[in-house]
């Protein structure tokens, strides 16, 4: 048996959105050192704020500016910074009520160790030095002891107010694919395609999953599928990923291997986009040295019956 495999793996892109009016005040608030909330039905002032009633489900706009200052009312230390986070030295997770809120907003204190942080410590805002409306804003929070500040009604007019926001997501980790798939991948090295067979329902799973997804047995029969498939159905994507080389537009198909199941997915190429279609017969393309094929490409052959492959649409 071929050893488990695993790799690191980072999976990163830009999340953008666009921002209502309590979230535009809200950012745009954070830019010009004031922190705003938003007053519910019942009174309540929530910060962060949200433009729906948690309780009423009623959209809310009556937005109050809250103290600089509040209490922690939780937390918990870090010891290791991570790349990103606020701060690059230890600090801690807090959870603070401003002063005339009814909620607490979420982020670091800097202190010098947890011995320093306790529940109900009073604390303020550092703002940051260079602020773009966001809640990174607040560089974090640190100890304060002076007194409580009050809330006030606000209108949420700011000059040229934040609309929208970028935040790129990043998720870093390694990945084992197990047993069953490691197989897979070493047998896409050699050029080979290889699926499992469930026991009971005889289905043969491409990629294989090590056990059956309809019956939840586990699969170790091993069969030689492909290489040669049909196209079941496809998208064709017309905007271009970040350091991703393939000039759009091109196409995505799933793909019914001969023998196989389940279709997988792949990019199919050798063909004007616009030709792409079901039932369309293709073959794999491995690139000089690559462990798995780059592309599908049509094989000549006639198109494959619909009753074929329809139970893998």
């Amino acid at each position: 048996m071929p050893d488990v495999l695993s790799a690191p793996l980072v999976v990163e892109f830009p999340f953008t959105r666009s921002l209502g009016p309590v979230q535009s005040a809200f950012l745009t608030g954070l830019r010009e050192r004031t922190v705003l909330g938003v007053r519910t039905g019942d009174g309540k002032v929530l910060v962060p704020p949200v433009e729906y009633d948690p309780v009423t489900a009623e959209e809310i706009r009556d937005l109050v500016e809250v103290a600089v200052t509040g209490t922690v009312t939780t937390w918990a230390w870090n010891p290791h910074p991570r790349r990103y986070q606020p701060l690059d030295t230890p600090f801690a997770w807090v959870l603070v009520r401003l002063d005339g809120a009814d909620t607490a907003l979420l982020h670091v204190l800097d202190a010098p160790g947890p011995e320093a942080v306790r529940t109900g410590m009073r604390v303020r805002v550092r703002w940051a030095e260079t602020r773009t409306g966001a809640v990174t804003d607040i560089a974090c929070f640190e100890p304060y002891e002076g007194e409580p500040g009050g809330s006030a009604p606000h209108d949420g007019e700011f000059a040229e107010p934040v609309t929208g926001i970028v935040t790129p997501a990043r998720l870093d980790y390694t990945y084992s694919p197990g047993r069953a798939q490691s197989a897979y991948l070493d047998a896409l090295a050699s050029r080979r395609v290889v699926g499992e067979r469930c026991p009971s329902c005889r289905k043969v799973y491409v990629p294989p999953r090590g056990a059956c997804p309809t019956c939840g047995v586990a699969t170790d029969e091993r069969v030689e599928v492909g290489p040669r498939g049909t196209v079941t159905t496809f998208c064709v994507v017309n905007i271009k990923a970040k350091n991703l080389d393939i000039e759009v537009p091109y196409v995505y198909a799933h793909i019914a291997l001969d023998g196989a199941d389940l279709a997988l997915h792949a990019r199919i190429g050798g063909i004007p986009y616009d030709q792409v279609r079901m039932g369309l017969r293709v073959e794999p393309v491995w690139a000089e040295g690559s462990r798995h094929p780059d592309h599908y490409r049509p094989t000549g052959e006639p198109d494959a019956d619909y009753d074929a492959y329809k139970e893998l649409v």
